[in-house]
């Protein structure tokens, strides 16, 4: 059974990682704010802002959520639709 680890020392393991997701992610959207046009109205970017409320609040299970927030809905079926639409 493995020997689980504090937080201390998962900070300690992730931290640099962390930063640099963290700062690819504000570049991303420093470049957004800097060009031409506007995204407010893009259902893209309120999902986006749905998912740093998510990672700002203190709750369990967090990847989960951003996952289940840009995952397509499950539709029973589906599979059948799929062979018919590539059987064309």
């Amino acid at each position: 059974m493995p020997i689980p680890i504090d937080a201390p020392e998962v900070l300690n393991r992730e931290f640099l990682e962390v930063r640099a997701k963290l700062l690819e992610l504000a570049a991303s959207l420093d470049r957004l704010d800097r060009a031409d046009g506007s995204v407010e109205n893009d259902p893209r970017m309120a999902k986006i802002k749905q998912a740093l409320a998510i990672l700002a609040a203190k709750k369990p299970e967090r990847a989960e959520q951003i996952q289940l927030l840009f995952s397509i809905p499950y539709e029973e079926g589906w599979h059948k639709e799929y062979l018919a639409d590539r059987a064309k």
